[in-house]
């Protein structure tokens, strides 16, 4: 017996240029996967998104007693159910001020190439004919109720054709199913991907991920509810002071919300803009101004330190960055994907920097 043990061999240690080999060839398949696949990724991605957005209340809901396929079954239907109802309360608003932009946009070129050229009379009087003479006047004055018309029929076509682009059927359709099911087997996915693991580096790499999902879920949980407060207030206190795409604006403020900076300024331009081309005094002006400054004041000092907080290690910068990318390299599908790669990311940087800080790299005294 003691001479069938000894004949036995230790397992073979893999190679540093296995390691790397193995490494680079998971990133590139994934990449190759992006690229020929992206068309299709969309609804698959969202439903990911959605299984694991719901995966903490359907456990909580397992510990209550239920099935995992119940609890999942139930999570889904409230999700769509809401959905539902937040479309069938806001379609017919945001409809009817969609026809209003458009009935009242030659209006608006028309008050805003008044006011261009009204400016360019005043600068002529003031730097004289030689600096702004009558063709530059004209000239501007025109080409700034062109380039309103020109973005509002580029929104009214993106209203219009928007759902095209993302294939309504299969995102109502195949993103719901998909997501029950990955919903349901999310437990035993987790664990098929955790038993693939490489068992030298398996205790790292289960650190790393734990702390990815600490930060993406303080992330998305917290800017979600963020997105939804912000939206709801500017909504609310913007159709509130009078202003008439004040539903359209305060959604869009609060959508474009999840981009740092985004939202705000967008919101408050188009805001102000469109209030100084309804109200015939600065009394309405005001008013949004106030809205505007209330809502920020909300935004910094209650509602995201309250849902957000220290917990989020991705800079407003970061997020930007990798919005943007993503989205020139993948559409619609790489915006998706930004967030949850930059927090990977960013946790994989700051881990390799804190080897490196212990690392004979950086430790290494001068020469001499």
């Amino acid at each position: 017996m003691s001479d069938d043990f000894s004949s036995l061999s230790p397992p073979p240690r893999a190679s540093r240029g296995q390691r790397i080999a193995l490494f680079v060839g998971v990133v590139v398949v994934l990449w190759l996967v992006l690229r020929l696949f992206a068309s299709v990724l969309l609804p698959f991605v969202a439903a990911a998104g959605i299984a694991y957005f719901l995966d903490p209340p359907t456990s909580r809901l397992v510990r209550l007693g239920l099935p995992r396929g119940v609890a999942a079954l139930v999570m889904v239907i409230a999700l769509i159910a809401t959905m539902l109802l937040f479309a069938l309360l806001l379609y017919p608003l945001v409809l009817q001020q969609a026809g209003l932009l458009i009935g009242r946009a030659p209006q608006y070129a028309a008050a805003v190439q008044h006011w261009a050229s009204q400016e360019m009379t005043r600068l002529q009087e003031h730097f004289g004919t030689d600096v702004v003479n009558s063709k530059v006047r004209d000239l501007v004055g025109g080409q700034a109720g062109a380039m309103l018309s020109f973005l509002v029929s580029a929104v009214t076509s993106v209203i219009g054709g928007g759902f095209a682009l993302f294939n309504v059927l299969t995102l109502l359709v195949v993103t719901p199913i998909v997501g029950f099911y990955l919903l349901r087997d999310w437990p035993q996915a987790v664990a098929m991907v955790d038993s693939w693991l490489p068992r030298r580096y398996a205790g790292v790499i289960r650190a790393q991920v734990r702390e990815v999902d600490r930060i993406l879920s303080a992330w998305v949980r917290g800017q979600a509810l963020c997105c939804v407060l912000l939206a709801l207030y500017y909504a609310l206190a913007l159709t509130v002071v009078g202003l008439d795409l004040g539903l359209i604006v305060g959604l869009a403020a609060g959508g474009l919300s999840f981009i740092p900076y985004v939202g705000s300024i967008t919101g408050g331009v188009s805001a102000l803009a469109l209030a100084l081309a309804q109200f015939p005094n600065w009394h309405g002006v005001a008013l949004v101004g106030v809205v505007l400054v209330v809502g920020q004041i909300l935004e910094g000092y209650v509602i995201y330190p309250r849902f957000l907080g220290d917990r989020v290690e991705l800079p407003a910068v970061w997020v930007i960055f990798a919005l943007f990318a993503g989205g020139a390299a993948f559409g619609f599908l790489g915006v998706m994907l930004a967030v949850p790669v930059a927090a990977t990311i960013g946790v994989l940087a700051r881990f390799w920097l804190r080897r490196y800080l212990r690392s004979p790299l950086y430790l290494d005294p001068p020469a001499g």
